[in-house]
């Protein structure tokens, strides 16, 4: 073979373009597999690394489930099942009046200035108002809920109050 007819990989210096790839692999990329039950002087003869007797060494393994109890009847199948869970909750935030004081004087507090201030949080939730502590500035408060006492402590500091219509979130239809 003339010099200039070897191709390029060849030529490199460290090619490896001429070694089969069975050459390149380590003799320890892959570990043997471990032959179970093959002789006692494999050292997995007999008992095949499973020990002497029990259920342990006689049965397939169905038996190291979190809940298994033995063969008896699971405590979660041994007790009825109550109750249900509703499909779409609706979720309430209650915001207490003291809650309304980090707001401006004459300042009109809807669902995105609650949200801004992080007093709201989470998708489709009805704003109601409490009663807890005291409100000295005028605000206009929208909500979808008033309890009784938070409603006569904004009108008292001059505020106003407007009830929003909610209306419960419909599923997707597929």
């Amino acid at each position: 073979m003339s010099e200039n007819s070897r191709t390029t990989a060849e030529l490199r210096p460290g090619s490896c373009a001429h070694i089969t790839p069975t050459r390149l692999r380590q003799p320890s990329a892959r570990t043997k597999e471990k032959r179970l039950g093959r002789g006692v002087g494999t050292g997995l003869g007999k008992t095949a690394g499973r020990g002497q007797k029990g259920q342990k060494a006689r049965h397939g393994g169905d038996f190291g489930k979190t809940h298994f109890q033995g063969g008896q009847t699971p405590i979660q199948r041994r007790l009825p099942k109550r109750g249900f869970r509703v499909p779409f909750p609706v979720q309430t935030i209650a915001i207490n009046v003291t809650a309304l004081d980090r707001f401006e004087k004459g300042q009109a507090v809807d669902e995105a200035l609650l949200r801004q201030a992080r007093l709201v949080q989470g998708r489709d939730v009805r704003i109601k108002i409490l009663g807890e502590g005291n409100l000295d500035k005028a605000l206009t408060v929208s909500a979808h809920a008033f309890s009784k006492s938070a409603q006569e402590k904004i009108e008292k500091a001059g505020g106003k109050v407007v009830l929003l219509p909610y209306s419960v979130p419909q599923a997707a239809e597929s």
